[in-house]
């Protein structure tokens, strides 16, 4: 039976826009590319735990906008059940406006309607979280409606990651009950660390990853890769993450397989495009596992 992995999140359009160098503020530039590509951290790490393996529900809202139809026929071409999403009469789908520039990018969000995923909807949800192995939770929806998914999970034993992404203060009762968040360097340094009682993992992009476990602190290195887009590499590991812990692999494992994961996911251009499949990391393992003893 595969894993059962519920993802609670935003559902956004990507506006991607390609450029030599960012601009400064007051400055226009011309870029070389646009596109328009489905996004949202909560869909996108949807989308990469499913290409995994596993049997993803996505829990969220869309617009009634051409946007929203189209995330929604997406998510549900890649296997992803989308019962629990639900469509807001007159509102547009959430929106992220991504400039990308040598490798890295800048966003900004808006959430539309992601802000209707509130409280009051979530528990309408209780029996899906319930039934889950591991929920996934991300903050481009309400800081209320993470604390309702935590308060949920907890009380059925669901294993529950936060990735604590845009970073914003958090409440106690959240960073005394996850399981495990997963900030990158940046957002680490605005999260009260004493108050986290769950395994931290801090995604620190080619410098790999540090996880605060109960066993100590354990650094695993990033695969050297040629860099084409690091938007969703931190969406990859996330969904990559979920699915290794609910194989039962140690969080080590786990972020061992995530990190092999978003190094392929920033070889092609969009966050959602470069998402690897289960036998694509395998074999990348496997590769770089043999070239290893090679060099020995």
């Amino acid at each position: 039976m595969s894993s059962r992995i519920v993802v609670v999140g935003s559902i956004n359009m990507d506006l991607v826009t390609v450029v030599d160098t960012f601009p400064i503020p007051g400055e226009t530039r011309i870029g070389s590319d646009f596109k328009t590509v489905t996004g949202g951290k909560g869909a996108n790490q949807a989308v990469a735990a499913a290409r995994l393996g596993a049997e993803v529900t996505m829990i969220g809202c869309v617009g009634d906008d051409a946007f929203g139809i189209q995330s929604l026929q997406v998510l549900e071409r890649e296997g992803i059940v989308t019962d629990h999403v639900k469509q807001i009469k007159g509102v547009e789908t959430g929106i992220a406006a991504i400039t990308v520039s040598g490798g890295e990018n800048q966003i900004v969000v808006v959430p539309g309607a992601n802000s209707y995923v509130t409280p009051e909807y979530i528990k309408e949800k209780e029996q899906v979280i319930k039934d889950s192995d591991i929920v996934l939770i991300q903050l481009e929806i309400p800081i209320a409606t993470v604390e309702a998914v935590a308060l949920i999970a907890n009380r059925y034993q669901t294993k529950i990651i936060v990735n604590p992404a845009p970073i914003q203060a958090l409440p106690a009762f959240l960073l005394e009950t996850v399981d495990y968040i997963t900030p990158n360097e940046h957002e680490v340094k605005q999260l009260d660390v004493p108050l986290c009682k769950g395994e931290m993992v801090i995604t620190k992009g080619e410098e790999g990853v540090s996880i605060k476990a109960k066993e100590g602190n354990i650094a695993i290195p990033a695969h050297r890769v040629q860099v084409v887009d690091t938007t969703g590499a931190g969406d990859t590991f996330n969904g990559a993450l979920a699915v290794a812990l609910c194989e039962g692999k140690s969080i080590v494992e786990a972020s061992q397989f995530a990190v092999a994961a978003s190094a392929l996911s920033v070889l092609k251009f969009g966050a959602q495009a470069g998402m690897p499949t289960l036998q694509e990391v395998e074999e990348f393992i496997n590769d770089k596992a043999e070239k290893g003893k090679g060099r020995q």
